[in-house]
């Protein structure tokens, strides 16, 4: 795939910024007039060649295909659980076959991990990612497994983090010294059960982890409710989980091990030990046949090291040799040996693992929304396959895993997904896309299930009025809660289906809790992303974007106003949105010593293929080879300031979606009170935003910078994630969008209402 795009030489084309187009406003005189129609022409011009360009890259993505698979960042904390559980599973093996390919994966994924040590001595969630003392913790665990396997089995070969050839053992050493100080400066393990609050999600994991390795007495493990697991799914609402609603397999598993580590005292021992059988049996019937739970390595790896630390503590052993007896040390080794067999699979070539398989119905639905946001497009890339595999990967039956009723989508076609409601929603207007572009058989197919899905959605809602994930009722824990931006693209599904009551009364609280959780500033803030250079770590451009597209005439207008103001009085002054510190230090601060600038931390995604750091400067286009790695010794130009491709790309993708309605006295006529009076009016500087936050975009792509992805995304537990396709889809969507507006847009002396 080509990843430089080419464009027509700069010079024709003045990159304006906000103070050029409003001095071209104030003038009406023919000489400016001319010379507004020629930037105004270049301009359609440049997004047009833009915009085909990054259409066929995205095209070319399928690689074959009929749909978008991704690829998720190599994670440093999945990496480590992955190597944990390697590592207790080889501890209870025999020698043998087995047991020499978990050592090969385990000493693959330590020399993985010796490139990912951050500055400060900390590990962060992918290359791009701060340190984090949750990561820290587990990849000190992983090593202190990983050594001590290899001390029990390999003894000839000496130790294996000093036989990885990555570095010598004093350099490991002193790795490991710094990352215990690293730990030590963060606040230790208080400060990690701070950070997850009541939440005891994945605190409990990794504290059990530490158990596991030898680092904390099980005493600081805390007792989970593992028997309340025996009641049908739809009780679990009322008990007071203290986990969220898709960490059941890890409520299971680990409250079993801190049983057999710890006990506990009749009547409540007699309850627990009743409850393993059942429970062992729920687990079983929970994994998919992929063998991983959600398709991810960290919850997959903390059910097998607490299983097979159970049979630890019992003075059992794992073996490879099952039979089919229905006992619970045969459950419990059946659901270890799937497990190990889908973490096995897991790894990529490069010895690390992703948080997940692969995003494929998302990157599917995102990718095929961002097409058809082109004026031009035509459909032709679709076809009865891609509506087809759309169509299979609609859940059918009573899942599993969270009991949810048939009719819903998941993130990916794979056994371990579960139906959500931003997947559910993506789905229903992807395919609405593509109706009218199918035979009337495929058509009656595309409508069946969209209703499925609109029943699901309804189903689903909360009674505060917003959507929660994946499960109703479950309010407790924040990654259970309603959010803004399941909610807002819940509303835009239903809002494109044929009228009905519930329908409309869905839409109608559904609006009103997005009238209720915008915040005082004008903003919304999402659960699945955030940006982790704000002290938050929240994403308010994104919620506030992800609310605002194509947001239903029916939300307030003031509401709307407000969050128009929030997202132009948020741009930043290189014309860009979001990002922060680590993005300029990424890309403007060379330096051999940051994990974020050396040859691992510029992998495209984990692809494990270098990205070469493309000259920024836009007259470089011509004359020049594009994708030649510049001199490593100089600083690259810092026109791209502080900002990130899929923020900025969300901020113009949302302000371009309301244009025509700024056109209105009905918004555009509401005054802001923090305005100046004497200012410019909120049209104008919509328009100068779009436009400038465009030539970023433009910029960006001609730069190298959407073969980058920054990891905005969460994962379950807020784990930090980047998409490869992320920044290519959410650029072609926004200019796509851009490409839709008539020529209001760039003429400033279009008669519209203050």
């Amino acid at each position: 795939m080509p990843s430089q795009t080419a464009l027509p030489d700069e010079t024709a084309i003045a990159d304006t910024v906000h103070s050029d187009n409003q001095s071209l406003a104030a003038g009406s005189s023919d000489p400016v007039n001319r010379e507004r129609v020629i930037r105004d022409q270049a301009f359609r011009d440049q997004v047009r060649r833009t915009l085909d360009d990054l259409r066929d890259q995205l095209l070319a993505e399928r690689a074959g295909r009929s749909h978008w698979i991704g690829e998720l960042s190599a994670s440093a904390l999945s990496t480590a659980t992955a190597i944990s559980a390697l590592s207790v599973a080889c501890e209870q093996l025999k020698d043998g076959e087995q047991r020499e390919r978990y050592l090969d994966l385990i000493r693959r994924g330590v020399i993985w991990l010796q490139t990912q040590q951050n500055e400060d001595g900390g590990f962060g969630d992918t290359n791009r990612s701060h340190s984090n003392i949750a990561t820290s913790y587990l990849v000190l665990a992983a090593c202190t497994l990983a050594r001590r396997v290899d001390a029990m089995w390999t003894p000839e070969q000496g130790n294996l983090l000093e036989n990885t050839n990555a570095e010598s053992g004093s350099d490991a050493s002193t790795k490991d010294q710094r990352l215990r100080r690293y730990l030590d400066d963060a606040g230790g393990l208080d400060a990690l059960r701070k950070r997850y609050g009541k939440d005891k999600t994945f605190v409990v994991p990794i504290l059990n982890n530490l158990a596991i390795a030898g680092l904390v007495p099980w005493s600081e493990v805390a007792a989970l409710p593992f028997e309340a697991a025996v009641f049908p799914q739809s009780m679990y609402r009322y008990l007071g989980m203290p986990v969220v609603s898709y960490a059941v397999p890890a409520l299971v598993a680990i409250g079993q091990a801190k049983f057999y580590r710890s006990g506990c005292l009749p009547p409540l021992s007699w309850i627990r030990q009743a409850s393993i059988n059942p429970t062992l049996a729920l687990l079983e019937r929970m994994q998919p046949d992929s063998g991983g739970y959600l398709e991810a390595t960290p919850l997959t790896s903390f059910v097998v090291m607490s299983l097979v630390d159970s049979l630890a503590a019992q003075s059992l052993q794992l073996n490879p040799r099952l039979d089919q007896r229905s006992g619970a040390d045969d459950c419990r080794c059946r659901v270890i040996e799937t497990g190990l067999n889908f973490i096995e699979q897991s790894i990529t070539p490069e010895g690390s693992w992703p948080i997940d398989t692969n995003l494929a119905t998302w990157v599917t639905s995102l990718s095929i929304a961002a097409l058809t946001s082109d004026p031009n497009d035509l459909r032709e890339w679709s076809g009865l396959e891609l509506v087809d595999w759309l169509l299979s990967c609609q859940h059918t039956e009573r899942h599993p895993f969270t009991g949810a009723d048939p009719g819903g989508w998941g993130w990916t076609d794979l056994s371990g997904a579960v139906p959500d409601a931003d997947d559910t929603p993506g789905a229903i207007l992807a395919l609405l896309k593509l109706r009218n572009y199918v035979d009337e058989e495929q058509r009656g197919r595309i409508d069946q299930a969209i209703s499925n899905g609109r029943d699901w959605l309804l189903g689903l809602q909360n009674r505060d009025g917003g959507w929660p994930t994946f499960c109703r009722g479950w309010g407790k824990l924040p990654f259970d809660r309603s959010s803004v931006d399941l909610t807002a693209h819940a509303i835009r599904a239903l809002d494109d289906l044929s009228d009905s009551p519930k329908v409309d009364a869905a839409i109608t609280v559904g609006l009103a809790f997005l009238r209720k959780q915008q915040r005082p500033d004008g903003s919304w803030v999402p659960l699945w992303f955030g940006n982790q250079d704000r002290v938050e770590e929240d994403n308010p451009i994104y919620g506030t974007a992800k609310v605002l597209i194509d947001v239903h005439p029916r939300l307030d207008k003031s509401a709307v106003v407000r969050g128009i103001e929030y997202l132009i009085n948020h741009q930043n002054a290189d014309g860009g949105w979001g990002g922060g510190e680590s993005v300029e230090r990424f890309w403007n601060t060379p330096d051999p010593s940051s994990s974020f600038n050396d040859p691992a931390a510029r992998q495209i995604a984990g692809s494990g293929v270098a990205s070469p750091q493309r000259s920024m400067d836009p007259s470089s286009n011509s004359g020049t080879d594009a994708t030649q790695a510049p001199d490593p010794t100089a600083k690259p130009s810092h026109e791209f300031g502080i900002s990130t491709v899929e923020e900025t790309a969300l901020a113009v993708e949302a302000l371009a979606s309301l244009w025509d309605r700024l056109n209105t006295v009905g918004v555009a006529g509401i005054p802001d009170p923090d305005a100046d009076r004497d200012g410019p009016r909120l049209t104008d500087r919509t328009r100068d935003a779009i436009l400038s936050g465009s030539r970023w975009l433009m910029r960006a792509a001609r730069g190298g910078r959407l073969d980058v992805a920054w990891p905005i995304g969460f994962y379950f537990a807020k784990l930090w994630y980047h998409e490869r396709l992320y920044p290519l889809i959410f650029t072609t969507a926004a200019l796509g969008r851009v490409a839709g507006l008539d020529d209001t847009l760039s003429r400033p002396d279009t008669t519209l209402p203050r």
